[in-house]
């Protein structure tokens, strides 16, 4: 019949403009070679760092006791760049780029599992032959941080914790969520407007947001095999046991948040403090008006205060005094 053969041009018509509306899309949305990135992004600082076959990324700056910073999911180590300017003048600054993240780049194991990723840490820790050291973290990060502290009792001696993510509510748990299936066509088409509103929805005032920040996030968002590592992170994440693992800190604590964090509600930073009952002392600030992204939007004022907690002799002498 002649109107079914009108209607299968029109579908055929539709399907290949289709197919060039999807090639022309991922050709302009095509990934950034590494190299690329690298010349772009890496300082003076940088150095690489082969570790149970992941290429690690990271920056070694300053002098003094060391301190380990990591990043949050979607960000890179350069989130840390506004507190690194001030922390390197009192400690040797090491900050690394997780797997899927800044210039590391994906993990050829596939692996993105939380647990993994402490692994890494600890390897990474291992390597460059630190034994004693403070560690912390700002969400995704801060979560790793607080793993490993529990683990390593003996070699953290104090522990930081910037809006960690590893509480939901009073439920005190955090599954990995469910990502659709559809999610996966930003493997091939990733639009620069989805960094600008992740970043945007996470700090506490969106004008603070910047074009350079925004670039930064999409292009590291742009290497190759990047987008496929992120979402298998986010498919694969659960923060595990948490009331196990505050329970096993042992460590001097700080933790800071922000207080118009959409995605970790302020309140959680006292639930926090209760389940880290073993900690031999819990310091809490918060931040007026600053979001979950606070590492970016609050750098200086962050730095200021981790530097204050660090250089208190009080904290060491409480922690030495606990049975």
């Amino acid at each position: 019949m002649r109107w079914l053969r009108y209607l299968g041009y029109a579908l055929g018509g539709i399907l290949v403009t289709g197919c060039i509306a999807f090639l022309i899309a991922a050709w302009i949305y095509r990934d950034i070679p590494a190299e690329v990135l690298e010349a772009k992004y890496m300082s003076p600082a940088s150095k690489f760092l082969n570790v149970d076959g992941v290429r690690i990324h990271y920056r070694d700056e300053g002098s003094g006791p060391p301190l380990i910073l990591i990043h949050a999911n979607f960000g890179s180590l350069l989130s840390w760049d506004d507190a690194v300017e001030s922390l390197k003048h009192t400690h040797r600054v090491l900050r690394f780029d997780m797997t899927g993240h800044g210039l590391t780049g994906p993990d050829p194991s596939g692996d993105y599992s939380l647990e993994r990723t402490v692994e890494l840490t600890a390897r990474f820790v291992d390597a460059l032959q630190l034994e004693h050291f403070s560690i912390g973290g700002t969400s995704l990060g801060g979560t790793v941080a607080m793993h490993y502290a529990a683990a390593h009792p003996d070699r953290v001696e104090r522990l930081i914790l910037l809006s960690p993510g590893a509480l939901e509510g009073r439920s005190m748990q955090r599954a990995g969520r469910a990502v659709p299936k559809a999610a996966d066509i930003l493997k091939y088409i990733a639009p620069r407007a989805l960094a600008e509103f992740m970043l945007t929805s996470r700090f506490g005032d969106p004008a603070k947001v910047n074009d350079k920040l925004i670039d930064q996030w999409y292009d590291m968002w742009m290497r190759e095999g990047q987008r496929a590592a992120i979402l298998a992170r986010l498919r694969s994440y659960s923060s595990a046991d948490i009331v196990k693992v505050t329970a096993a800190v042992r460590t001097p604590t700080l933790i800071l948040w922000g207080e118009a964090n959409p995605q970790a509600p302020v309140e959680q930073a006292e639930e926090l403090r209760q389940m880290l009952s073993s900690a031999p002392g819990v310091t809490v600030i918060t931040y007026p008006g600053i979001g979950h992204m606070a590492a970016e939007e609050a750098g200086p004022a962050i730095a200021r205060d981790i530097e204050a907690w660090l250089a208190n002799p009080a904290v060491a002498r409480e922690a030495s005094v606990q049975p």
